[in-house]
């Protein structure tokens, strides 16, 4: 009988075993995202910048300035490259620097003076401190060109997402007060006034017109649905506005995307523009070191959700089968604050 159970024992753990060995248990896939791109602005050195082991962890393949990289407002060349230079001993973002590729803009607090255009004094000279701390070598074209714009091209397996990279500073018209109301500046309608300048405004539609990038990211430092507030914006010239809109529907370019800065807040706008075979989305994030904590509302027609006005740092994830975008608005720890996401 002892003999017996002792099989019967054995009988029913090899049972087991082999029960075990025909249905082992499947553990979930982890979806990684065909590309991740991460961006923010509004950065002050000496102040705590809690993020830039966050954004590692969100693995970027890339990560954009949106522009006031540093807050300097000096036309003091060495002085505006001393407090460059301090941003490069934040430790973690000179490790992001070594692990993921940087680009971007500058707005005007790096520019070098508050909601500063194209007579500021030393703009040439500030473009070329600009230049030295994104590592733009010596004998590239865009130091002998004016303003920083560029573009940036990157290509996976899966497809290819292009960065145009906008200045809003160099060739920028003057801004029109308002004396009316309560608001800092008002709309113009002379047609003579620019955002861009002719001649970035011909390279713009270059770079849309040739694209053959899945995704077309548009870096503006200033944002450009959303332009009821007063403040700087696009919207402070209109027929600029529908200028960038015919350009982008005329292009044919693939799933544009705007993102700015520059307002201490974070939102989304979208809008439909005639002849764009889907939304155009302004997607804002601002700021990495300081937000507009009191912030208590202002008007936005093209405003999907609701405004951030905690710090936050911007990623967007593609998926260039589906032709999706997934945006979202991350704070301290990478907690989620806001999310839109958007098929092309």
């Amino acid at each position: 009988m002892k003999h017996f159970y002792i099989f019967l024992v054995a009988l029913i753990l090899f049972s087991a075993c082999k029960k075990k060995e025909e249905k082992p248990e499947q553990s979930p896939e982890k979806s990684t995202p065909d590309f991740t791109v991460a961006f923010g602005s509004c950065n002050m050195s000496q102040e705590p910048n809690p993020f830039w082991e966050d954004i590692l962890a969100e693995d970027p393949d890339v990560w954009i300035w949106g522009g006031d990289i540093v807050y300097a407002d000096t036309d003091d060349v060495e002085r505006l490259r001393s407090i460059y230079a301090m941003q490069d001993t934040v430790a973690g973002y000179a490790k992001l620097r070594s692990e993921v590729p940087v680009i971007g803009t500058w707005d005007d607090h790096d520019f070098g003076l508050n909601d500063g255009g194209s007579d500021f004094a030393i703009k040439e000279e500030s473009q070329q401190v600009f230049l030295d701390f994104m590592g733009v070598p010596k004998d590239s074209e865009r130091r002998s060109r004016e303003g920083v714009y560029a573009s940036h091209e990157y290509e996976v397996s899966g497809g290819k997402v292009k960065v145009i990279v906008l200045d809003t500073r160099y060739f920028r018209s003057e801004l029109i007060k308002d004396e009316d109301s309560n608001k800092r500046y008002k709309p113009t309608m002379d047609s003579t006034a620019t955002v861009l300048g002719e001649t970035q405004w011909q390279w713009l539609e270059n770079e849309l017109n040739g694209s053959d990038a899945d995704f077309n990211l548009i870096m503006s430092s200033i944002q450009v649905l959303s332009g009821e507030h007063g403040f700087e914006t696009w919207g402070n010239f209109p027929l600029e506005v529908k200028k960038l809109e015919n350009i982008i529907v005329k292009s044919g370019a693939q799933g544009v995307i705007i993102l700015s800065g520059d307002r201490h807040i974070s939102e989304f706008s979208r809008t439909d523009v005639v002849g764009l075979p889907y939304p155009l989305v302004d997607f804002t994030s601002s700021g990495l070191t300081h937000s507009y904590s009191s912030f208590s509302g202002e008007p936005n027609q093209y405003r999907t959700g609701e405004v951030v006005s905690d710090k936050s740092y911007g990623v967007i994830t593609f998926d260039f089968e589906k032709k999706e975008a997934d945006m979202r608005m991350k704070g301290d720890n990478g907690v989620l604050l806001q999310e839109l996401k958007q098929s092309y």
